[in-house]
């Protein structure tokens, strides 16, 4: 068995470097909810050396508020803001010698995407129009999915080590209790259970089914990097071997 760790980038942390020693996919945001020209340089440069899969991280136009802000744009202006963040992202990949690998979208266009079917068709009709071979991040079992492979995407379900699950599947609200699991063992054997059973907890006991393609570990927190080796770890003891989709 094998599984993929995923790590949100080029947000401003200090830990990018050590943590694409741990990750098998990067996402770089692209400088509309954090990060500059630069710094996607440098991450770039980093995950080329580590053999980390590359992806590109975009997000509503909201970096007063890290990307979490709900909006409601028209879809071609969601379209052409993705297109724009990406096509960043992939010029900078070109010119260092790799290869962009897959697109996950960010905070709040990432959640809104999940229940919202003409948000997730007009990012995904963005990844189709640069190009449809790139891999699409998306909550697993989501309406992300579903819309990436309308739209003739690779989809890759995405779970989460420390995001608390409500009954549908969906994550719960940041604004909510039980958001975010700040417990590294419960972390940790809701990771196991996500990516071995095939299936999660959620907030009123209930389990839910779930397809883990991809995991992601959140590089902002205090323990990030600490909480990466850990489950690098773990998943070894398991068994699990550590590799991009």
């Amino acid at each position: 068995m094998q599984i993929d760790l995923n790590a949100d980038l080029g947000e401003g942390c200090d830990n990018d470097e050590a943590l694409l020693g741990l990750v098998s996919s990067a996402n770089i945001a692209c400088g509309w909810h954090a990060g500059d020209a630069r710094t996607m340089q440098q991450c770039v440069r980093w995950a080329i050396a580590n053999g980390v899969a590359i992806g590109a991280h975009p997000s509503f136009p909201d970096r007063e508020n890290f990307g979490r802000s709900t909006m409601h744009l028209p879809p071609e202006e969601i379209v052409a803001g993705v297109l724009y963040q990406i096509g960043a992202l992939a010029a900078i990949v070109k010119a260092e010698g790799g290869r962009l690998a897959h697109v996950k979208p960010h905070g709040a266009l990432y959640n809104q995407a999940v229940k919202e079917p003409a948000l997730a068709e007009a990012i995904c009709e963005a990844v189709r129009r640069f190009d449809p071979s790139l891999r699409y991040f998306g909550l697993a079992g989501s309406g992300m999915i579903g819309a990436a492979e309308r739209a003739g995407l690779r989809p890759v379900e995405e779970v989460f080590a420390d995001r608390g699950y409500m009954p549908d599947g969906s994550l719960v609200p940041r604004s909510q209790p039980g958001a975010l699991i700040d417990d590294e063992e419960a972390s940790l054997a809701q990771t196991l259970s996500l990516v071995r059973d095939r299936q999660v907890r959620a907030i009123d006991g209930s389990l839910v089914a779930v397809n883990a393609q991809t995991v992601c570990l959140h590089g902002d927190g205090p323990h990030a990097l600490a909480f990466a080796r850990r489950i690098r770890e773990r998943l070894a003891a398991e068994g699990i071997a550590v590799a991009a989709t």
